[in-house]
């Protein structure tokens, strides 16, 4: 963005046309988290996008495993932070889409991701779960759901599900009105 003039680059233009669905939901324990992840994993398609923001401990695994058990697999489901990318099948293939599950938490940034080449996973016939994204948001698209996680005492969190794109509003309405109770915060 030019400082001086004010002008919005292509992507930030596109970002800020895009539609939004906001909604908040509560899990109070593990368990629901999973089963959270499986009602939301019902909802998904390959080529969608999932972005998992939160502190340690928030649950952010906890919802993948949720997602691979919606989609057949079978295999212990582990935080990817020293390998990166953890790439999952359903034993049953025609069961499930491959589920990617990206962690970033020790990417130094955008350029750092490029090299790796982690926004080639995205738009295959998968779903990519990444989990701290932050550092490397602007190789991924645009359109996506993101998933913001926070504490709520010892067993309980809250999320703030955000939907980019129109994909994704009718992703977070869908979740609403299937997986959980929640207030709309956008249309």
């Amino acid at each position: 963005m030019s400082e001086d003039r004010g002008e919005r680059s292509p992507l930030d233009r596109e970002r800020a046309a895009q539609p939004v669905a906001t909604a908040q939901v509560l899990s109070t324990s593990a368990g629901e988290t999973r089963r959270l992840g499986r009602c939301l994993g019902a909802l998904l398609r390959p080529g969608d996008l999932l972005f998992l923001v939160g502190p340690f401990g928030a649950g952010k695994t906890t919802l993948t495993q949720g997602i691979a058990q919606a989609f057949g697999i079978r295999e212990s489901v582990t935080s990817p932070s020293f390998t990166l990318v953890n790439e999952y099948r359903a034993a049953d293939r025609r069961r499930g889409p491959v589920l990617y599950h990206i962690d970033l938490f020790r990417i130094g940034g955008a350029a750092e991701a490029f090299d790796l080449g982690l926004e080639e996973y995205v738009g295959r016939a998968a779903v990519c779960v990444v989990e701290w994204p932050e550092p490397a948001t602007d190789i991924f698209p645009g359109d996506r759901l993101e998933i913001k996680m926070a504490y709520l005492g010892d067993t309980g969190r809250t999320w703030q599900l955000i939907g980019r794109g129109t994909r994704y509003v009718e992703l977070v309405r869908q979740f609403a009105e299937q997986c959980a109770p929640m207030t709309m915060d956008g249309k």
